[in-house]
């Protein structure tokens, strides 16, 4: 064959325009094809996502130009792992599912009661440390900035907090022993005016049906004096554990604000390589709604202590200062402290002074409380921690319960501390990758 340029000649090979031409009409016609097929691909996947939303099966290949058709057989969904079931309804599978995992939670949740009812000496000081050391954590982090060693500003911090509560006390413990005498005659006067107004008020009760109720008082007295009695010794009793619950709580705070990042770094570090960093980002959000619940309810109970506590002050209502303190402690407990420490307070107040302080006092109690939820609570709680109403009357049921005033006091904390690690949690985890349509993926060619 001869060599030099031409169709065949040796060396290079240099195609014809004619042969360019054919080349790019094949490249279009593939590309033609390519998407006739894709715009078909398309239409089955629709037609298969509208027969699955119906709840029908397939009643035939509508995608038999490009897949093999096969003979029918059974459905088997992703969750099924044999025919047997398969013959099962998705629905009563799906019932099924949730509920041995629904009772598998339960027994987990009944053990850990149970285990916390066992250690509750351990536990509802270790609880009250985390609430204390919330609250004080900014204290010492602004004596730490201020070049101070932690283990300095944790102490100075610390004993400055108990010489507050001590000198509280010291306080209301004086203003009870200088009133108790004049609250004694005016009791004494308040149970005569409530015989008169039982006797010419409405109810004109004779005197032998007062006499009769004075005497059945008496007499549950008599027949419950032991039981009174033998509760007194067992709190007596109990005095050994409370010193050493205080001591815990005393070492406790002062650790978790000394240390308390280290504690939860090793804590972290328990966990499986894989959860670590969704749980750490989890905890020190809770953390955070931790401290933020905690400041803004001492805030709050502070300026419903005030404002509850001039009016008593105003009105001269006896044991001002100690009802001041008693509505500080009962807003730590929403909406049942609230309302016990206003109903002590009018009582009170009815005892000393008559029912028309006693009805001033009620109003400013209701005053203060309407300001409470309406404007304080939205304001310094903000909705990061905001909780249902029905949800914080559950969980102090549920803490009363289990452990009494302690745990009426730490239930809601404890509520809002779970709501936020869970959301976090569960934020984290919807902002995963979702996993591939599986009609997509089936209706797909391969290549």
């Amino acid at each position: 064959m001869p060599g030099g340029p031409g169709r065949y000649g040796g060396g290079t090979f240099t195609p014809s325009a004619e042969g360019v031409r054919l080349n790019r009409l094949e490249q279009m016609r593939a590309n033609f094809r390519r998407a006739v097929q894709g715009a078909r691909v398309r239409t089955a996947v629709r037609e298969a996502r509208a027969e699955l939303a119906e709840g029908d099966a397939p009643a035939g290949d509508v995608r038999s130009d490009f897949v093999v058709t096969e003979p029918p057989q059974v459905v088997m969904q992703e969750s099924t792992v044999s025919r047997d079931d398969a013959d099962v309804p998705h629905g009563l599978r799906i019932a099924a599912a949730w509920a041995w995992r629904i009772i598998l939670l339960g027994l987990l949740g009944w053990a850990i009661i149970r285990v916390v009812g066992q250690l509750q000496l351990v536990v509802v000081p270790l609880t009250i440390a985390l609430l204390l050391s919330a609250l004080l954590a900014p204290a010492v982090g602004v004596l730490f900035r201020a070049r101070v060693p932690r283990s300095l500003a944790t102490a100075v911090v610390l004993v400055g907090g108990i010489a507050a509560v001590v000198a509280t006390l010291t306080l209301v413990i004086n203003q009870l022993i200088a009133g108790v005498p004049d609250l004694s005659s005016n009791t004494t006067k308040g149970i005569r005016q409530i015989q008169d107004w039982l006797r010419n008020g409405p109810l004109h009760m004779s005197d032998n049906q007062l006499d009769g109720a004075v005497t059945a008082a008496q007499r549950w007295l008599d027949e419950h004096t032991e039981s009174l009695t033998s509760g007194a010794v067992s709190t007596a009793a109990t005095v050994f554990e409370v010193l050493t619950g205080a001591l815990l709580v005393l070492f406790a705070t002062f650790f978790f604000l000394r240390d308390g990042k280290r504690i939860w770094s090793f804590i972290v570090t328990l966990l499986p390589r894989g959860a670590r960093e969704h749980v750490h980002v989890a905890g020190y959000a809770s953390w955070v709604t931790l401290g933020s619940y905690v400041r803004a309810t001492v805030l709050v109970a502070f300026i419903d202590a005030v404002g509850i506590g001039l009016a008593l002050v105003i009105l001269r209502v006896p044991f001002a200062f100690p009802l001041a303190a008693l509505v500080f402690i009962g807003a730590f407990i929403p909406i049942v402290g609230a309302t016990v420490s206003g109903v002590v307070a009018v009582l009170i107040a009815l005892v000393g002074k008559g029912w028309v302080t006693a009805l001033m006092v009620l109003l400013a109690v209701i005053a203060v409380q309407q300001l409470e939820g309406h404007v304080l609570q939205p304001i310094i709680m903000g909705r990061a921690v905001a909780i249902h109403p029905l949800a914080v009357i559950v969980a102090i049921t549920t803490g009363v319960v289990l452990a009494g005033i302690v745990g009426a006091l730490v239930a809601v904390p404890l509520v809002a501390v779970l709501n936020t690690g869970v959301r976090r949690l569960a934020a984290r985890a919807g902002a995963a990758k979702p996993p591939p349509d599986p009609v997509v993926a089936a209706a797909e060619p391969p290549g």
